[in-house]
């Protein structure tokens, strides 16, 4: 075989390759098995997953950016799958199962095409036509915002998690919550999805959680001499320890005689004391430090009557800057009456088992905190994912100023026109394109089956609506057949429409083009404590 030669070896023992079909047919199989994995949690009628980590602990969400997140996968194609649902949870904050359906459904169809003998680079050039010519029909279909409409695509993004029951609830907080931190920077408007600040509490039920014109702190006052409560409260932040400062380099005091130490503490008393008083003669009520602040210092303080806080996050003092208009000093020589910041009720309120500082009634608060409640642990970690996407939507649609109809309408409609814009291309990339159209068409026949309905009379009496002109038909998942998605307030933010189709497209054609994969095994670990070990040292 060798003709007497040695044979030559390239790769390194353990290598495993795997080239041509296979390698193709392994990555696609591989990506459709994640795809699957969270199809059952698609749209209002999807189910949720329980995932269980190596630790035992317990998360139970049909959020599909959640779920690929905690799942532990191990081959490089799948992961790559994962990638688009983290792509579209940062960019859109929602459409992640959409986005890795998609993805899965056009590599099943591809597969189809490779069968047929049409080249992958063929394929991928069809499917890139489709994915452009699908961005420029969104613009068309795009519908214009106004406060109402956010609410409804709130609502939309709550559907179908285990907080639908008060949608009405949180869309109206999420709604508030960014119209309050929306800005309008040079004509466009810009949301900064950190202005709002979330608290979770366990305890009490969904309905307690609020929202607050200002900060919500998890923590409470230094010393129980303090009041409970300030109103009209002007507020210091400082970002400097309230205590006696050390020395840089080490120092040595000898005290000789006992009234030395006696004034030796008077001094640090009264430095410290000083400090309170600067603090006072400033003007403020209310004292949030970054830093510590010495016992002595909070005796102090309670005496002057200040309500004060340590050790504050550093994020939360940022916020804090933002929602009273204070300003953050490091010095407290320097402090003046103009760095206080304004809130008309500073208090302690006991939430659940622990205390919590609230700062409300801030006059321009560019930063507001919600405060979300639940009975367990894991319902409260499950409405923060379901606040978060429904502010992220919210956001989103408020920042592009254009939503489209949901459940599945849009996806239709430009699976539809795809198939007319591919009669006119030819060739082979056409089959690619229409391979492209009809993968469109797998999110409305998911929305149908997770909701027991039959598929395919669901597809068929959408097709025959499209046709008939009315392109805002999409499933009807609580009683069957299709429907007006505008009239039932059905409504996305069309990033999450245009993301999910883009990125899917990106990751198909990336997984398409792979002929041969070749992985190597890891090296063997040192053993612990390297060669010295055990010689007695």
């Amino acid at each position: 075989m060798y003709n007497g030669q040695q044979p030559i070896f390239i790769l390194k023992e353990g290598t495993e390759r795997t080239s041509g079909k296979s390698a193709q047919s392994n990555n696609i199989a591989a990506a459709k098995a994640v795809a699957d994995s969270v199809r059952s949690t698609l749209g209002p009628k999807g189910m949720d997953k329980m995932l269980v980590d190596g630790m035992g602990d317990v998360v139970i969400t049909n959020d599909g950016a959640t779920i690929l997140k905690e799942m532990d996968i191990e081959h490089p194609a799948a992961k790559m799958i994962i990638e688009i649902a983290k792509t579209q949870e940062q960019h859109c904050f929602d459409g992640t199962t959409s986005a890795v359906v998609i993805a899965g459904e056009l590599l099943k169809r591809s597969e189809d095409l490779v069968d047929q003998n049409v080249h992958p680079t063929v394929i991928c050039e069809g499917f890139r036509l489709a994915s452009d010519k699908a961005s420029e029909l969104i613009d068309t279909h795009s519908i214009g915002v106004d406060k109402e409409m956010l609410e409804e695509v709130a609502k939309t993004a709550l559907t179908g998690k285990s907080a639908g029951a008060v949608k009405e609830f949180l869309a109206d907080i999420s709604v508030r919550a960014v119209l309050a931190v929306a800005q309008d920077l040079d004509g466009e408007t810009v949301v900064d999805i950190d202005d709002i600040k979330v608290q979770k509490k366990q305890g009490g039920s969904i309905k307690d959680s609020t929202l607050v014109d200002g900060i919500i702190l998890d923590k409470e006052r230094v010393h129980s001499g303090m009041p409970r409560s300030v109103t009209n409260a002007k507020i210091a932040l400082i970002n400097s320890a309230i205590e006696v400062k050390k020395t840089e380099v080490d120092a040595k005091i000898q005290i000789t005689d006992p009234n030395m130490l006696s004034q030796f503490l008077d001094e640090e008393e009264q430095y410290l004391k000083s400090l309170v008083e600067k603090i006072q003669s400033a003007g403020a009520d209310v004292v949030i430090c970054q830093k510590g602040i010495d016992d002595m210092a909070q005796h102090y303080m309670a005496k002057s009557g200040f309500f004060a806080i340590r050790r504050c996050k550093k994020s939360d003092m940022e916020a804090l800057s933002k929602a009273t208009g204070g300003r953050i000093v490091t010095n407290i020589d320097d402090l003046s009456s103009e760095d206080l910041g304004n809130a008309s009720k500073v208090e302690e309120k006991k939430i659940g088992e622990s205390d919590m500082v609230f700062v409300t009634g801030c006059p321009d608060a560019k930063s507001v905190s919600v405060l979300l409640r639940g009975g367990t642990e894991h319902v409260v970690d499950e409405i923060r994912r379901a606040f978060d996407d429904s502010v992220g939507v919210v956001a989103v649609a408020h920042e592009d100023g254009e939503v489209l109809t949901g459940g599945g309408s849009v996806l239709a409609a430009i699976s539809r026109d795809l198939r007319s814009y591919a009669e006119g291309i030819g060739g082979r990339e056409q089959m690619a394109i229409e391979a492209f159209s009809g993968a469109l068409e797998v999110i409305p026949r998911t929305l149908a089956e997770n909701a027991g309905l039959d598929p395919v009379n669901t597809i068929i009496d959408l097709r025959k609506a499209h046709s008939e002109g009315n392109s805002h038909f999409g499933v009807n998942v609580y009683e069957g057949g299709v429907v007006d998605m505008s009239e039932s307030r059905v409504y996305e933010p069309s990033r999450v429409v245009e993301q999910a189709i883009q990125s899917a497209s990106e990751t198909a054609t990336m997984i398409l083009r792979i002929d041969d994969v070749i992985s190597s095994r890891a090296s063997p670990a040192m053993p612990e404590g390297g060669e010295f070990d055990g010689m007695g040292m």
